[in-house]
């Protein structure tokens, strides 16, 4: 195996992130793009019926995804959450999975696409209702904080458009209020589906809105996962601590369509997302390390081999598990026994 180090240039600011950790990020991040972009062949092939996009998401989601604690902290996501759920110990073969409706998901095959959960990793399975995920949080947040719970919070994600609903704002509210373990998340990606920031809000800045809350609110590039992983950190370790909640805006853009049934050639131009690609954060963030000798070219060339390897054999073992059968429509609905006489 090639070197995964090389010839350092000048230090940059990695807030206390050691090579592996920084690694680590990178491979979640072209993870997440290699299994979202099978996930949009596979729909093109006709094998599954539906796919979102995130691209342009992945650096946010990695650099969150770092300053989460396993074992302690929560995660209630929001549907273009790959990225982060992939960083918290979600594999590309529960992915796949879920893509193609298996009995082995942990749904049983009942769920929509990319509405993951794992109980041991602390993910909350989405709703697909916009914004419906905060109010999950805060309930969550708020029973940590019922039961003494400290060293513990919750990290709840969303786009932009979700802070136009009315959840949000009662969420928000409800947290601050009862200052709750709590770290609001959005990945502004200028876009609610086909309905552009501009038209959207007055305020295009969604941090400026913690203050009207009365709790910190903090905005960061959404292309960078360095300065996203240490935005998420400090908010997280000071809601693990009694500080309350902080609301993050971490700006960003989606460079491909809502989902696979979206075209978005009917709402923005090409020329605009070729201008945006420019920022693409994958490439960016690939080039930082390898000029910074973290990773020497050859080590990052066989990190993208074997991610790909990886994606194969989950894409192969995912599609051969069988779907659910009828008799299984009523298993897996809840933990343990059901039956209200048990």
């Amino acid at each position: 195996m090639a070197s995964t180090t090389a010839q350092r240039t000048p230090e940059f600011e990695r807030h206390g992130l050691t090579d592996e950790q920084l690694v680590a990020m990178l491979r979640v991040m072209i993870l997440h793009r290699t299994l979202e972009n099978r996930g949009f062949a596979l729909n093109r092939q006709g094998k599954i019926p539906f796919a979102s996009a995130s691209e342009g998401h992945e650096a946010v989601q990695a650099g969150a995804a770092m300053a989460f604690v396993r074992g302690k902290d929560i995660l209630a996501p929001y549907y273009r959450d790959l990225g982060l759920d992939l960083g918290i110990g979600l594999t590309s073969y529960e992915v796949m999975l879920s893509l193609f409706a298996r009995i082995d998901d942990h749904s049983g095959g009942r769920q929509f696409p990319h509405h993951y959960a794992s109980k041991k990793l602390g993910l909350y399975t989405i709703s697909s209702v916009i914004a419906a995920q905060t109010s999950h949080a805060v309930g969550a947040a708020y029973a940590l904080k019922l039961g003494k719970e400290h060293g513990r919070a919750v990290l709840t994600t969303f786009g932009d458009g979700a802070t136009s609903e009315g959840e949000w704002h009662e969420s928000v509210n409800f947290a601050a209020i009862h200052k709750l373990p709590i770290v609001f998340l959005c990945e502004n990606n200028e876009w609610a589906i086909s309905t552009p920031l501009s038209a959207q809000m007055g305020q295009p800045d969604v941090y400026k809105r913690a203050e009207g809350y009365g709790m910190p609110g903090v905005v960061v590039d959404g292309f960078d996962p360095i300065a996203c992983y240490a935005v998420t950190k400090e908010a997280m370790d000071r809601a693990r601590h009694g500080g309350g909640p902080t609301l993050v805006e971490a700006k960003c853009y989606r460079f491909l369509s809502h989902t696979t049934d979206d075209d978005d050639r009917s709402y923005r131009t090409r020329e605009e997302v070729a201008e945006r690609r420019k920022d693409d954060p994958v490439p960016k963030f690939e080039r930082l390390l390898v000029e910074q000798g973290v990773l020497t070219p050859a080590a990052l060339d066989e990190l993208k081999a074997s991610i790909l390897a990886e994606t194969n054999d989950a894409t192969d073992r995912a599609e051969a598990v069988p779907y659910p059968r009828p008799e299984d429509l009523f298993s897996r609905l809840y933990e343990g026994p059901w039956e209200p006489w048990q």
